[in-house]
C-alpha cells in the first residue's frame, strides 16, 4: 500500500535504503518529518525497512519504490514512479552502490560498477529534475574517497588519484574495460564519474534553487566492505571492523548534507565527512564534464537501444 505524504511534509528519495547506512538515512529522515520513498530491490528487505520506520516513527511516513538501479530501464522505471506519486521531490539521495570482484556487463551492455554506482545516480536525477527542482531539492551523492586514492592497503608512498581519460568519455562501454579490469579502480573510477556530472548538474540546477554535493561518510563497517577488503587481509576481518564507523556514524555525513540549515544553498562540493575536499585535477575539467553528461544523457534517451 502506497502511504500519501501529508500535506507540507518534505519528500526523501533514497537509493539503497534497506541496509547499512542507507537504513539509518532513511529511518533518521523520517524522525526529521520527512516522507520517505525508498527505492529498493529487495522486496523482503523493503518490507523490513517499512515495518521498522512505522515501528518507530509511525505510518504513513514511508513508501516503497521497486527498483533494480543496475538497469537502465530500472532507473527510469523508479523514477516514473516516484514522479506519479510526487511532484515536488525535496531531498535525494543517492546512496546505492555496489563493489564487484570480476569484469562483468550489465543487462544494458556496460560496465557493471559503471551502472550501479555512476549511472544510477546520474539517471535518477536527471529523470526527476523537475520535481527536483519543485522542491528546490538538496541532492547528496554518496560516493567514496577511493577516487582520491586508489591504494587499498595505504601505508606507504603517495596517493595514486584514478584515472579517467577525455576520449572514453563519448562512449560508456569504454569505461572500465576488461583488459587491465581492477576491480578497486573500476569502483573508484564511478565514484569519480558521479563527482564529475554533479559539479556540471550543480551549475546547471542552481538557478532553480537545486543544490548537488557529493561526499564519502567515511569507512563504515557496512555489507561492501567485505567486497572491498584485500584478500589478504580478510583473516583479520573482525578486528578491522571494530576500527571502522558505525552506519549510524557513517550516515551522519549524508544527513548533514540532507537537512544541516547552515548548508542551504552550498552546492557543487565534494566533503569528506565534513571537511570540504578537492578531488582530482579531471574531475574539474568542464569540457570532460560537458561530454560526460551528453553521452548520459543519450544513454537515458526514451528508445535508445542498449549498448550491447
Amino acid at each position: 500500500m502506497t502511504a500519501q505524504p501529508t500535506p507540507g511534509r518534505r519528500v526523501a528519495v533514497v537509493t539503497g535504503a534497506t541496509g547499512g547506512m542507507g537504513r539509518v538515512i532513511a529511518l533518521e529522515l523520517a524522525r526529521s518529518g520527512a516522507h520517505v520513498v525508498a527505492i529498493a530491490r529487495d522486496p523482503r528487505r523493503a518490507d523490513s525497512l517499512r515495518d521498522q520506520i512505522e515501528r518507530e516513527v509511525g505510518t504513513g511516513h514511508i513508501d516503497v519504490v521497486s527498483g533494480d538501479l543496475s538497469r537502465r530501464d530500472g532507473v527510469i522505471d523508479a523514477a516514473s514512479a516516484v514522479l506519479a506519486r510526487h511532484p515536488a521531490v525535496h531531498v535525494l539521495v543517492n546512496n546505492a552502490g555496489a563493489h564487484f570482484g570480476e569484469h562483468r556487463l550489465s543487462a544494458d551492455g556496460v560496465e557493471r560498477h559503471i551502472a550501479v554506482d555512476y549511472l544510477a545516480a546520474y539517471g535518477l536525477t536527471l529523470l526527476l529534475q523537475a520535481a527536483l527542482e519543485r522542491g528546490r531539492a538538496r541532492v547528496v551523492n554518496v560516493v567514496s574517497d577511493t577516487l582520491r586514492d586508489t591504494r587499498q592497503v595505504k601505508l606507504l608512498g603517495r596517493p595514486h588519484p584514478v584515472t579517467v581519460t577525455t576520449d572514453e568519455l563519448d562512449d560508456l562501454t569504454r569505461l572500465n574495460p576488461a583488459d587491465g579490469f581492477v576491480p578497486f579502480q573500476a569502483y573508484a573510477r564511478a565514484k569519480l564519474l558521479t563527482v564529475m556530472a554533479g559539479y556540471d548538474l550543480a551549475r546547471t540546477l542552481e538557478d532553480h534553487g537545486v543544490t548537488v554535493n557529493a561526499v564519502h561518510p567515511g569507512i563504515a563497517a557496512t555489507n561492501i566492505i567485505d567486497d572491498l577488503v584485500p584478500p589478504a587481509l580478510r583473516p583479520f576481518d573482525g578486528l578491522i571492523r571494530r576500527f571502522m564507523l558505525t552506519p549510524e556514524e557513517g550516515a551522519s555525513a549524508a544527513l548533514r548534507l540532507a537537512s544541516d540549515p547552515a548548508l542551504a544553498g552550498v552546492t557543487g562540493r565534494y566533503f569528506v565527512r565534513d571537511v570540504d575536499t578537492r578531488t582530482p585535477p579531471v574531475s574539474y575539467d568542464v569540457a570532460a564534464q560537458q561530454r560526460l553528461r551528453a553521452t548520459s544523457d543519450q544513454y537515458f534517451r526514451p528508445g535508445r537501444p542498449s549498448c550491447r
